[in-house]
């Protein structure tokens, strides 16, 4: 039968007193990171869990935390599911609780903080007003902290590749939204074209829909060069971009190439499969949790952006 440990047995293994440890599980913002780091390693290898119950009580804490949704899931799907798994899976580590939200039920019980994605510019003037502890999930120009891919710097990287890729026309294909993500990724296009003076940016705007990106292709059919590449705002968009040029009869990659952004499923159950930017969706839900839990102990945090690279994965809808 394994033995329990104590409180008293992680003291005595980090070499500093009861006091001291209750302070690091209870009041962590008025221990120095050295201490912190000792009882937090004497903890690890005694396997000591604290009572996060009675830690909820002395706090006056729920250990829940409230996430909310503010898009269509069913049009995102699976990107949702990569995000809540990385956020409750760091929200284990701390023992709390993940409470699934629709904007319709914000209001319904109480929660020590926020994580909140899909908000868009109409949202904030509600969302300033929340009196919890608050992570976004997308990157704003409000002050409200958040944890975001550099959108810009990965569409800089993917219009890149395609020039290095030697493809003479780099169309931008981005998603009709008036957001900042949104902005940014135009702008990592507009970047890289800055860099290639003889060449002339294109860029069209559309809802994101793989039907819609078809018809894009169909209208462009006209006006589409040889050795083009379109650089995408998302696999959604992506995908049906392969589709309007299978219909067209176009050959991909050697005519024209394809890259997608997000890089979750739906990159690899293209035909071709997709070149894409790769998000780190699971390690950013982490990430959203690591930064909420610092606002809840009371801890400011150093930076209000905390960006994550997302990865070129290469495939058969570019050159090899």
């Amino acid at each position: 039968m394994d033995i329990i440990a104590t409180l008293k047995d992680v003291a005595k293994k980090a070499n500093v007193s009861k006091m001291t440890v209750s302070r690091v599980i209870n009041h962590p913002q008025l221990v120095t990171d050295e201490l912190k780091q000792l009882v937090y390693q004497a903890m690890e290898e005694l396997n000591y869990r604290p009572n996060m119950a009675a830690k909820a009580l002395a706090q006056n804490r729920t250990l829940i935390v409230k996430v909310l949704i503010l898009e269509e899931m069913d049009a995102t799907e699976p990107y949702y599911m990569n995000l809540l798994s990385g956020i409750a899976k760091g929200l284990d580590k701390y023992q709390y609780s993940l409470q699934l939200m629709t904007e319709n039920t914000i209001d319904t019980g109480n929660s020590d903080g926020y994580i909140i994605t899909g908000m868009r510019e109409s949202d904030y003037e509600w969302i300033r007003k929340i009196d919890k502890p608050l992570i976004l999930y997308g990157e704003n120009t409000y002050g409200v902290p958040f944890v975001d891919s550099d959108n810009r710097q990965a569409e800089f990287k993917a219009t890149e590749y395609a020039f290095k890729k030697g493809y003479d026309h780099i169309i931008f294909v981005g998603i009709d939204v008036p957001e900042y993500f949104e902005r940014q990724r135009e702008q990592g296009y507009q970047d890289a074209l800055a860099q290639h003076p003889d060449h002339t940016a294109q860029i069209h705007r559309i809802r994101n829909s793989s039907t819609a990106a078809a018809e894009l292709v169909e209208r462009l059919d006209a006006h589409l060069e040889p050795n083009t590449c379109f650089v995408c705002a998302s696999d959604r968009i992506a995908l049906g971009i392969q589709r309007g040029l299978k219909s067209l009869g176009k050959s991909m990659p050697d005519d024209v190439g394809v890259i997608g952004f997000d890089g979750v499923f739906l990159d690899q159950i293209a035909s071709p499969q997709l070149t894409t930017m790769k998000q780190k969706v699971l390690d950013m839900g982490i990430a959203c949790v690591e930064q909420l839990m610092r606002l809840i102990e009371g801890e400011s945090l150093k930076e209000r952006a905390c960006y994550f690279e997302a990865d070129l994965v290469e495939r058969g809808s570019t050159r090899a």
